[in-house]
């Protein structure tokens, strides 16, 4: 089958999945009840989404597993859309926090013409993976920052370039900075889309690249075989062990306990539920929950 991209090569497309998927990293370890918990699960919470959505204890707990792999992995996700320029004709990619702390830098000797008319040919790029990360403090200070990059090389523009858009875009970026409505036609709000058509010169070179994605991103976790982690996660199994070791015949209110130990172990009433436990268990089994417990009351 050919390669249908004719932007990047399909070994550096390859190597640069591979890349994003080594920066899971220690995101693809396995979750323990102490993992689970390291910036402490909110138990009320937690009730009330089992509860009202009706779901099992076993979806709740993996629904929560996955939002915290998941807030970590956007970052990740932020490396694939930045560094695949790195891979693109006329696009360089500076280090973090090199050459002003631009993401991306567009620089084409023949000119780039924007859609007013000007031509340009430097563009310096903020990328963003979401429209709504940047509230109104960070919007000022991109734009200001923005804006001294115009004082300084009257020959470039700046754009904000945004993964997910609220709909595919490359026009003049209004906004406030200091409370005063601002606006300058080479300080551009763009959509990754109309990017990589500026870029590539391929208007759906962006649809092209997400029609394979798939595809590659199979390809290499199949190939990792033992180098990529597949996760085994043992909260749930350690909930149950801790209910079990509550007294009380509703087994359902029993896991409630184990959940509301995660936040309240040393509140009073629940820190004699906790204490219950310890006392309860037998020391040759899981030993380090039973430490993990005791941590939690001595919190």
């Amino acid at each position: 089958m050919s390669w249908g991209l004719d932007f990047i090569s399909e070994e550096d497309f390859i190597n640069h999945v591979k890349d994003t998927i080594d920066k899971y990293g220690e995101k693809l370890e396995s979750f323990d009840l102490e993992r689970f918990n390291k910036n402490l699960i909110d138990p009320v919470k937690l009730i009330f989404d089992k509860t009202v959505y009706q779901t099992s204890w076993e979806e709740i707990i993996g629904n929560e597993i996955f939002r915290q792999r998941d807030k970590s992995n956007n970052n990740n996700i932020g490396y694939f859309h930045q560094r695949i320029f790195k891979y693109m004709k006329n696009c360089h990619v500076p280090d973090n926090g090199t050459e002003g702390g631009w993401d991306v830098i567009f620089h084409v000797p023949s000119g780039i013409a924007l859609p007013e008319g000007d031509i340009v040919h430097t563009i310096y790029v903020e990328m963003k993976n979401k429209h709504n990360t940047m509230n109104s403090s960070a919007a000022g200070k991109t734009y200001i920052k923005m804006q001294s990059q115009l004082l300084d090389d009257d020959d470039c523009a700046c754009f904000l370039v945004e993964a997910i858009a609220m709909k595919s875009q490359n026009e003049v970026w209004a906004t406030k900075v200091d409370g005063k409505n601002v606006s300058h036609r080479r300080i551009r709000r763009v959509s990754l889309d109309q990017f990589y058509a500026l870029v590539t010169g391929e208007e759906d070179a962006f649809y092209k690249m997400c029609m394979v994605l798939p595809d590659v991103i199979k390809k290499v976790v199949d190939d990792g075989g033992k180098d990529i982690k597949i996760p085994d996660d043992s909260v749930l199994r350690e909930l149950h062990f801790i209910a079990n070791k509550i007294d009380g015949g509703n087994k359902d209110m029993a896991m409630a306990l184990s959940v509301y130990l995660l936040g309240f172990s040393s509140y009073i009433g629940f820190s004699d539920v906790a204490s219950r436990v310890i006392d309860n268990s037998d020391k040759a089994t899981l030993q380090r929950i039973y430490d993990y417990v005791k941590k939690m009351v001595r919190t």
